[in-house]
């Protein structure tokens, strides 16, 4: 599989969705210009150490609710809330949070508490919520949300990754088998991203009913 030279990505990393988002802290600060930052899948690898299609799906129902979300215009970070069906202990719950609070900013209870009553980040990231999607998105300043559900099925695995994956985990598999799954488990990740970016079998999205929308003054974690 072809490699950019650089990190040694394979090179279909380049042609996945990116994110531009715009964060008033990193403005604040003088991070970046006026704010503005691109987010890509490598970011989204970098940060949880791997490839798979739980990354690469959660990659991309974050991009796609939040162009659903503000259209032409841009994302601002730190404002947006997300919401995760499953308890974070649950099955991949963690990993597709950590991969939609990177562009979007959203953090618990220990996230950055702000500066001067400005920039908090905390109380926007919450497990076991009630929604009907994988995982959901609400805008702070206008209330819409949207959830969207990830079917990894609409893209499945080659056949033969059914013989290469057991003997990869268990470390029976010969170099040239370790080399021909590596090569199909990104494969299988390349057309999610580029092939399948835009495919409603894969992401669906969903509006959030409007009993959804109201966060409880009580417990943040809850939403109705």
């Amino acid at each position: 599989m072809t490699q950019t030279p650089a990190m040694g990505f394979p090179a279909f990393y380049d042609a996945a969705p990116r994110l531009l988002v715009r964060d008033p802290l990193c403005a604040f600060l003088g991070a970046a210009d006026d704010g503005l930052m691109v987010y890509g899948y490598a970011d989204a690898v970098r940060l949880a150490g791997h490839s798979c299609p739980t990354v690469a799906g959660a990659w991309l129902m974050t991009v796609r609710a939040l162009r659903h979300l503000y259209g032409d215009a841009v994302p601002e970070r730190g404002t947006i809330a997300v919401l995760v069906r499953a308890a974070s202990d649950e099955g991949v719950a963690g990993v597709m949070a950590a991969v939609a609070a990177l562009p979007t900013g959203a953090a618990g209870e220990g996230g950055f508490k702000g500066i001067g009553g400005r920039f908090d980040r905390r109380d926007r990231l919450s497990f076991g919520a009630g929604i009907a999607g994988t995982l959901a998105f609400v805008r702070d300043d206008t209330g819409a949300g949207v959830a969207a559900t990830l079917d990894t099925g609409a893209v499945p695995p080659d056949p033969a990754m059914r013989d290469l994956l057991p003997r990869a985990a268990a470390g029976t598999a010969t170099a040239p088998e370790e080399a021909r799954f590596r090569a199909l488990w990104q494969d299988r990740v390349r057309r999610m991203l580029v092939e399948h970016a835009d495919d409603p079998r894969l992401v669906s999205l969903a509006p959030l009913p409007a009993g959804c929308l109201r966060r409880d003054n009580d417990a943040a974690s809850e939403w109705r």
